[in-house]
Order: structure tokens, then sequence, then C-alpha cells
């Protein structure tokens, strides 16, 4: 959390101080906010989280809500955190993120970020997918909905999906992650059963 929260600092200064460009139309505009132009956060502000459904579906794949299609600035906004080092864009991505799994009975909500491999994640310096995971639960948390983050997978070593199909997707995710080892996961299925939380997987692109 502390090396996040520098990481992010370090952000909102640059944005101040130097000429960073917008993370979402590489244009040179001011001012930024957490490194987007306000046409860009607009363009993403404006995105409603709707049920989607990947064909083919894996069979019992649960219901799936994103924010918007992989394309256009929402596309360079994960690209520019996840792989160009835009950290500061949790703020903002994980807004958005809270968006998605709010519920509107109130029911407490589970985030189980979907891991990196600890190869990816020394690359990205960080798993950014828990990253997000946090800063939703803290939005979630100031509107008044109990939340909380839970990181109950472990990945395994696997091949880059950025060059598979969705066949080849599907054989490697399969075998791509574990539960943690140790009683952490029963011990937390038994608390969810007890409050009735509602469990979300979390990933960035379905």
């Amino acid at each position: 959390m502390l090396a996040d929260g520098i990481a992010e600092a370090w952000d909102a200064l640059v944005d101040l101080v130097l000429p960073a460009a917008c993370a979402g139309c590489r244009g040179s505009h001011r001012p930024l906010r957490r490194g987007v132009c306000p046409k860009c956060m607009a363009a993403v502000d404006d995105l409603v989280p709707h049920a989607v459904r990947p064909v083919p579906a894996p069979t019992g794949l649960p219901p799936c809500v994103a924010l918007g299609r992989y394309e256009g600035v929402l596309r360079e906004l994960l690209l520019s955190y996840k792989e160009r080092g835009r950290h500061g864009l949790a703020v903002p991505l994980g807004a958005l993120l809270a968006q998605g799994v709010a519920l509107r009975d109130g029911a407490p909500v589970l985030l189980v970020p979907v891991p990196d491999t600890a190869r990816a994640a020394r690359r990205r310096q960080g798993d950014h997918v828990s990253r997000l995971a946090r800063h939703a639960v803290t939005k979630l948390r100031a509107a008044g909905q109990l939340a909380a983050v839970a990181s109950l997978l472990q990945a395994l070593p696997r091949p880059d999906s950025a060059g598979l199909d969705s066949a080849a997707r599907a054989v490697a995710a399969a075998a791509a992650f574990r539960l943690r080892p140790g009683r952490a996961a029963a011990r937390l299925r038994e608390r969810v059963r007890a409050s009735g939380a509602r469990v979300v997987v979390v990933d960035d692109i379905l």
C-alpha cells in the first residue's frame, strides 16, 4: 500500500510540474487530473456499467458486468495504467470500477481480484487489478456500502494471453490459478455466508 501511495503521489506531482501527455489521447492538454485531460475524463465518465457476455461463453460463467468496450479512450487508459507505468490512474479507474460493482440493494460486497503472475507484477511494479480493487473499495465505503478486498487467488505461470485466441485463452485459464494455501478461504467462505455478502471476481478485461 505504501508503494502504491508513493507512485500515485508522484504521478499527481508530475501532472503539476512536468509536461506529461494525457493517458487517454496522448495530447499535451492542460490541466490534467490524475494524468487525464478533461475531454478524456468526460468520455469515460459518460460510460454506464452494463451486462456483457463473451461469445462463446464458458460453461458455468456467472453474470458479468463491464464498463465499456475495450476501445478508444478506455482502452488507452487501461494500457497506460497497466503497461506504461501510469499508476496514478488507479484512482479514477478504481472509481469507475466501483460504479460497476455497487449493489442497489446495499448488500456487502467482497471483491476478489484476478491476480497477476509474479513475473507480471514485478514488471508492472505491483499487481494492477488488486490496486484497482482497493481503490474501488475505498470509493464504495465512502458512499456508505460495506466492501472489502480478499486476495484469495494465486496466479500460476502461464503464457501471455495477448497473443492467444479465445480457445487458447480458455485452455490457459483452466490451469492459471489456485486458491491460496491455508484455511483463509474456508474462513472467508463462512464469513460471506453469515453476512450475505456478494462475491465479485474483478479483472480488467473480459
